[in-house]
């Protein structure tokens, strides 16, 4: 049985067709945090302060989930619980004395009793769950299945840059601007796909072209993106050991002795942004902490690093931001060629223990 897609999802919704049970996962991040507003909307209109509870998935109490479950809902039709980035794999940080197995049939067992007027939505914005062929390839598989067959289950894969060429070109209508399908493609490219940052560098474009066609050139001058979607796709295979993709990317950025400093800067940036993200999480705060707690002007840059950092350790972390650290100080103090040091650097990465 294929899983629900978001129109069939947003035509049940209209006509008040409201299931007891979601599950929105995805790389699109964006589409998936959209869906899950949307549920929630139709499932307590304006009253989430009192008809909306929300959870961190690595700290559910199963006993707090059970009671919260069992509510009556408070100025609403239904009682709405948003469960975010429950992760079948490691549903705590600390696993000690437990096994994932034990803990999920535990959150199982908790959903088979889920009342009428109770909605319970999980969706996964901090991390990646494993798909291979159209299905989960991971434990999180067991809860999709679940939710499958007594509720609804919605992926958001990453689109192809042909698909996202016309949303691109609607997004910029719909600001007053125009942009080709060739350029609105283009763009999409320059992004790798990645609808957090498309969203942001359409903002920015729009307000500098301010009702004029985005061309190429605006393109080449005001979306500095692409090298830095190249260092988010390397940070992102390190963390999924994945050296040939990691290498491809070292190819991409292209580092001499010109941009070593821009390109290593990046690079260790991004390896920073994924060491805060895991603190973060160990301390039991989210993206918008994080972001409001460092300041950072683009929250797709939060998002990203959660995601990433799910997958290594802090421990791991510390040590590729102090490899990186140690790479600086080589191209700084002899005449090391830069790409073979960022090859190394790299090589060091995956040495690292997890």
């Amino acid at each position: 049985m294929a899983y629900t897609d978001a129109r069939t999802i947003a035509s049940q919704l209209k006509k008040g067709e409201i299931r007891n049970l979601y599950y929105i996962f995805g790389a699109d991040v964006v589409r998936v945090e959209r869906l899950t507003k949307q549920i929630i909307k139709a499932a307590v209109g304006d009253n989430e302060e009192f008809a909306l509870t929300r959870m961190n998935g690595k700290k559910i109490d199963f006993n707090e989930l059970y009671d919260t479950v069992q509510m009556m809902p408070m100025m609403s039709e239904y009682n709405c619980i948003l469960v975010n980035d429950y992760n079948c794999e490691k549903p705590r940080e600390d696993m000690r004395g437990y096994t994932a197995d034990d803990l999920n049939k535990k959150l199982i067992e908790v959903l088979k009793e889920v009342p009428p007027q109770t909605v319970v939505v999980f969706n996964v914005t901090g991390f990646e769950v494993k798909v291979k062929k159209g299905k989960i390839a991971d434990k999180n598989k067991k809860l999709a299945d679940f939710i499958e067959k007594n509720g609804i289950v919605c992926e958001f894969g990453a689109k192809t840059p042909d698909e996202l060429a016309k949303d691109i070109a609607a997004k910029v209508s719909a600001r007053g601007g125009m942009i080709s399908l060739d350029n609105a493609r283009g763009l999409a490219e320059m992004c790798l796909s990645d609808t957090l940052a498309i969203d942001n560098e359409i903002d920015k474009l729009c307000a500098y072209a301010n009702g004029r066609e985005i061309t190429a050139d605006m393109l080449r001058e005001l979306v500095h993106v692409q090298s830095d979607m190249t260092v988010y796709k390397l940070a992102s295979a390190v963390a999924s050991m994945n050296r040939r993709a990691a290498y491809e990317a070292i190819d991409e950025l292209n580092i001499d002795n010109k941009n070593r400093g821009e390109v290593l800067g990046a690079v260790t940036g991004t390896f920073i942004d994924m060491y805060r993200a895991a603190c973060a999480r160990q301390s039991g705060r989210g993206v918008n902490e994080m972001t409001a707690d460092f300041s950072y002007k683009w929250d797709f840059m939060v998002k990203n690093a959660f995601r990433d950092s799910s997958r290594m350790s802090v421990r791991k972390l510390r040590k590729c931001v102090a490899i990186l650290r140690d790479t600086a100080v080589k191209l700084n103090s002899t005449s090391a060629d830069p790409r073979t040091a960022l090859e190394q650097a790299v090589t060091m990465m995956f040495m690292t223990n997890n």
